[in-house]
């Protein structure tokens, strides 16, 4: 039986923290035109360099052992259909291979993130892992 390297809490609690870095708007609009009142809510849409939201996950990440991090490669390539619950080791071990890097920068350039991780931990769930 396949376990997973982390309580599903904290994968749950991960993704929203990646949902909300990737609410966020990458371009700086200086003119919002409209309602001044709606500016503040704006701006907090906007990312600002060295946004905290992003250095906590870069940090929480790579803070995790490298069978976390490859768990989470690979809980994320399921959910994205890439790997099915039964092949669970198998691409962990390919994750292992092919992101010996920045795990975190892999997932911030991951649009989706979010919801894979939530669909291969539920994936995983129905699977039955420990």
């Amino acid at each position: 039986m396949a376990a997973l390297p982390f309580d599903s809490s904290e994968i749950e609690q991960l993704v929203l923290r990646f949902n909300a870095v990737m609410a966020k708007e990458g371009t700086d609009i200086s003119d919002l035109g409209g309602n001044a009142s709606d500016d503040p809510i704006a701006a907090i849409l906007q990312e600002t360099a060295g946004d905290l939201s992003r250095n906590e996950i870069r940090q929480e990440i790579e803070s995790m052992n490298d069978e976390q991090q490859d768990g989470l490669v690979a809980l994320f390539w399921i959910g994205r259909g890439d790997a099915e619950p039964e092949a669970w080791e198998q691409t962990k071990a390919l994750a292992r291979q092919q992101h010996a890097g920045s795990v975190s920068r892999y997932f911030l350039g991951q649009p989706e993130v979010g919801e894979f991780l939530t669909e291969g931990l539920e994936k995983m769930l129905e699977y039955g892992v420990d």
